[in-house]
C-alpha cells in the first residue's frame, strides 16, 4: 500500500482547494492515494447544507478580523479554519478499497480518537453529530474537532479540522456546524501542549496501520 503524504504548510484555503482537486484528479486517473495536511489563514467555509445565518458577522467585521468565506461542495454546515488548527484532507480511492462512506467517517473519527489519546485528551463521538468531542457528564460537551467530507466518483475529498492551538474566538462569530449549544475547545485549551507536527505525524501513524488492517 502506498499513500502519498503532502505537508503544504499554511495555505490559503482557494489554494488548498486547488491542490485538492488536482490530488483528487490524479487518484482518479490512477495515481496514488494522497493525504494533505496544512493549516488556513483565517476562513469560514460553508457545506452543501449550509445555513447563511449561522455566519454571525456582516462583510464589514470580517475584513476586521482578516477573515475570508468559502461555500463549498463537502457536506455539513459551516466551520472555521484558522493557524493553529490542523486540516488534513485525504484523497483516497474508496471504491478500489471497496470502502462505503459510513465505513470511512468512522475509520476517520476512530484515528483521531486514538490520536487525542496519545496525547492524554479523552475524546468520543455524540450520536447523531459528527465530529469530535471532549468533556463528560455533567460538563457540557466541547467540540476539538469537525468532520466534512465529498465522496466524488468514489474518490474522498475535504477531511477534518483539529484544534490545536487555535484562537477559538473565531468560533464566535458563527454557530460551529449550525449547532448553537455546544463549546468548542482546542487540545491547549484542554491543558496538552502538542504541536500541530506531533498531532499530524501520530494521526499519520495510526490511520495508516487502521488502513492497512482493512
Amino acid at each position: 500500500m502506498s499513500i502519498n503524504i503532502k505537508h503544504i504548510g499554511l495555505t490559503n484555503y482557494s489554494n488548498a482547494l486547488n491542490i485538492q482537486e488536482q490530488t483528487h484528479h490524479d487518484v482518479l486517473s490512477g495515481a496514488s492515494d494522497s493525504i494533505i495536511m496544512c493549516e488556513h489563514p483565517h476562513v469560514f467555509t460553508f457545506g452543501k447544507s449550509a445555513n447563511k445565518n449561522n455566519l454571525l458577522v456582516d462583510a464589514n467585521l470580517l475584513k476586521r478580523i482578516n477573515a475570508t468565506t468559502h461555500q463549498i461542495d463537502r457536506g455539513g454546515d459551516i466551520t472555521y479554519h484558522g493557524p493553529g488548527q490542523l486540516v488534513c484532507y485525504p484523497i483516497l480511492n474508496l471504491r478500489k478499497w471497496g470502502i462505503g462512506v459510513k465505513k470511512y467517517v468512522e475509520i476517520l473519527e476512530e484515528c483521531i480518537i486514538k490520536t487525542l489519546k496519545h496525547f492524554n485528551i479523552d475524546a468520543y463521538q455524540i450520536k447523531h453529530l459528527t465530529g469530535i468531542w471532549v468533556g463528560k457528564k455533567p460538563q457540557t460537551p466541547r467540540k476539538i474537532g469537525a468532520i466534512g467530507i465529498r465522496i466524488k466518483q468514489g474518490v474522498s475529498m475535504h477531511g477534518f479540522a483539529l484544534n490545536i492551538n487555535t484562537n477559538l474566538d473565531y468560533f464566535n462569530y458563527i454557530n460551529p456546524c449550525g449547532i448553537k449549544d455546544k463549546q468548542v475547545t482546542s487540545t491547549s485549551q484542554e491543558g496538552i501542549q502538542c504541536t500541530l507536527d506531533q498531532f499530524s505525524n501520530k494521526f499519520i501513524e495510526i490511520f495508516l496501520k487502521s488502513w492497512e488492517s482493512i
